[in-house]
């Protein structure tokens, strides 16, 4: 990519905070210095020191940030297509989980996964992301359940930002479920394992945040916050599966130290709702799941909107609960299943969700000085990315990563 260049002749969704309706900017232009926008605004208006600068039309093509999945877990071992099938015989989750389902299944098949396998089925899905208009990805480990799984699922999703055009966000998950060997030993799990393999991730430079499951079926609330107080005194910020089944107060937990994100919340009690909002931790909101496993109760998305709680989109790829990885699927269904708007989803896989990485300014935005991280579309208006199902309405990404 060239060091200065002006993209003009398109529509831009700016998705700046404090903006209405997108904050869609018609006939724009967008200057590019050194990797990051320099200046956005209307053609007509276009400062006299960009004028000179080379340029490229994009067609009169609608264009927004590039967008970002901020809660994935792209990296496992098999498939769980038989339990789908389970589940539609009207097996639970829960009771999957209870059998030797779930996770641990997963968790077999990942260890007995070479790395090459699990590099090349992980870029796969993450290639169907890039081709939605995907810059940045979350990628959590936890279907090791061991320290040298765990390390080696990082190790394998750090690989992919190597091979493909994308930043990769890396999150210690270690306390996700319990593995057979630690069956009726949750506190040994956190204390010789969790724990112990964070310290070893942190060394080995493999993780930017850490992550747990909280949940009647897995951890809970005090077994999270020891694992919280170590990645606390290791300068690490901290996000939650939390609320997903049943109200553990998870989401409360992150509210205590400050974490970047709660994800699921479908449980969430409106009452716990305000404090949870001075935190100003983002709220993840993860439809696919929600559908796959034909939830009914639908997160406190009027109690965020009027406590002001950011609310981020994500696929939640995965094998067992959300075997998705379309973004835009995410945000259709972030729609239709949960009433949020369109402009609501693409703020939740643009801005908001940087912020549930702790990227805020850099990514998710187009505004002089972030990054020029862009996605061009094949429409006319921003709401198209939430309405179309199936559609290539993707044009393409320009990327000025240096990195």
């Amino acid at each position: 990519m060239p060091q200065e260049i002006l993209y003009q002749e398109c529509t831009i969704a700016t998705m700046q905070a404090g903006q209405v309706d997108y904050g869609l900017i018609e006939n724009g232009a967008i200057a590019v210095v050194d990797g990051r926008v320099a200046w956005v605004g209307e053609a007509t208006r276009l400062p006299q020191e960009y004028s000179g600068m080379s340029s490229e039309s994009l067609g009169h093509r609608l264009v927004t940030p590039a967008l970002i999945d901020c809660h994935t877990h792209l990296v496992f071992g098999g498939d769980r297509a038989r339990e789908f099938e389970m589940r539609l015989k009207g097996a639970s989750y829960a009771e999957i989980s209870r059998a030797g389902g779930g996770i641990v299944s997963t968790v077999k098949a990942t260890r007995l996964a070479s790395d090459e396998e699990l590099l090349k089925s992980a870029a796969k899905r993450l290639d169907d992301l890039i081709a939605q208009g995907v810059a940045v990805v979350e990628i959590k480990s936890g279907y090791g359940l061991t320290i040298v799984d765990e390390l080696r699922m990082l190790r394998v999703a750090r690989k992919l930002e190597t091979i493909r055009p994308v930043k990769i966000m890396t999150t210690w998950l270690a306390a996700h479920a319990v593995p057979q060997e630690y069956k009726d030993r949750l506190d040994d799990y956190i204390d010789q394992v969790a724990i112990p393999g964070l310290r070893q991730a942190v060394d080995q430079g493999l993780v930017d945040a850490v992550d747990g499951f909280c949940e009647s079926i897995a951890f809970s609330v005090d077994q999270i916050e020891r694992l919280f107080k170590v990645a606390q005194s290791l300068g690490l910020p901290v996000k939650l599966h939390a609320e997903q089944l049943t109200d553990q107060k998870g989401a409360l937990l992150v509210s205590k130290y400050k974490g970047l994100s709660a994800d699921h919340l479908e449980y969430l009690s409106v009452d716990d709702v305000t404090k949870f909002a001075e935190s100003g931790a983002v709220a993840v909101m993860l439809p696919g799941a929600f559908y796959t496993l034909k939830e009914t109760k639908v997160p406190p998305i009027e109690s965020f909107r009027a406590a002001a709680v950011e609310m981020a989109v994500a696929t939640d790829c995965n094998p067992g609960s959300s075997p998705i990885s379309s973004i835009l699927m995410a945000m259709n269904m972030a729609c239709t299943q949960f009433s949020m708007t369109p402009e609501e989803a693409l703020q939740g896989t643009t801005r908001c969700a940087a912020k549930a990485l702790g990227l805020q300014g850099d990514y998710g935005v187009i505004e002089a000085g972030a990054r020029a991280e862009l996605a061009v579309w094949d429409v006319k208006h921003p709401a198209e990315l939430s309405y179309w199902l199936g559609s290539s309405i993707f044009h393409k990404r320009i990327s000025h990563r240096t990195n």
